[in-house]
């Protein structure tokens, strides 16, 4: 049931790749919800994704740009405005990539210029869309943006890698451009630490299918599929939540709070568990 919350809202979606996608689930429930808004991902992402699919489905345009390029994204939030006709009210941010969790490189032998990489897209790739924003005065007031993070931003997950140190900063971006937006124009700011879930890039991790049971069996109510995700999002992009800024908020079923469940220790007096 769709209730108009975002009715004559106008924004940006970066990151859709293809249905599997948070950022995609995002970008049809603010379609179901009213809002408007073009659709963006790097070059080669596009050429990878059915993104143009998603475009048809929720009348939106695609620009492509390189998240860690400014030029492409001073050229991304121009045109935006320009088709939507106006400035605008909500952007989602659900970029990251690690080129040495791709290659799968071990912590302790981590490739350098590798590791910058994944600060730039997967953390900087932020600040240069919020900064950009900030001196184009891009952004209605009370607008609202949304990144997402993770949980290894404050607790060690060993396939995670470098990934881990680009969402630290990541939630150190969203508090440091929310004061300044929250003083600018009302504009708020915040993360989204969501559940492990099975998209296209989690699946490049290693260790995730397993980690991702090992979370379903210790959250309360389970884990949070991305459908809710981006049920949380309309939330935040909606007046509902207009005095919430700089913070990480996570959406993960209770896992963050819960340090061992009933259905773990039951599996551990399992005759059969062995404790190995």
């Amino acid at each position: 049931m769709a209730y108009d919350l975002l009715k004559g809202k106008k924004g940006i979606i970066f990151g859709a790749l293809d249905q599997k996608s948070i950022a995609w689930k995002v970008a049809e429930k603010v379609h179901e919800e009213g809002g408007t808004f073009t659709l963006t991902n790097a070059p080669i992402a596009l050429r990878m994704g059915a993104i143009n699919e998603l475009a048809e489905k929720t009348g939106s345009t695609v620009i492509g740009a390189d998240a860690s390029n400014v030029e492409d994204i001073e050229n991304l939030i121009e045109q935006s405005i320009e088709i939507l006709g106006g400035k605008l009210d909500f952007i989602l941010h659900c970029i990251g990539m690690s080129p040495n969790v791709r290659k799968q490189r071990a912590y302790t032998d981590l490739n350098y210029d590798f590791y910058l990489k994944t600060i730039d897209i997967s953390a900087l790739s932020l600040h240069k869309t919020l900064q950009t924003c900030y001196k184009k005065d891009a952004l209605n007031d009370c607008a609202s943006v949304l990144t997402l993070s993770y949980i290894a931003a404050q607790r060690i997950l060993p396939g995670y890698s470098d990934m881990a140190e680009a969402k630290s900063t990541l939630e150190s971006i969203v508090r440091s451009f929310g004061y300044m937006y929250g003083n600018k124009n009302g504009t708020r700011i915040n993360s989204v630490s969501q559940s492990p879930t099975m998209t296209t890039a989690g699946e490049g991790v290693k260790g995730l299918h397993k980690f991702y049971y090992y979370a379903d069996d210790v959250a309360p109510l389970g884990n949070a599929p991305a459908e809710t995700c981006a049920d949380y999002c309309v939330t935040l992009f909606s007046d509902l939540t207009k005095m919430v800024t700089m913070q990480n908020l996570f959406h993960d079923g209770g896992f963050s709070n819960t340090m061992i469940s009933d259905k773990l220790l039951d599996k551990y007096d399992n005759p059969d568990f062995k404790g190995e």
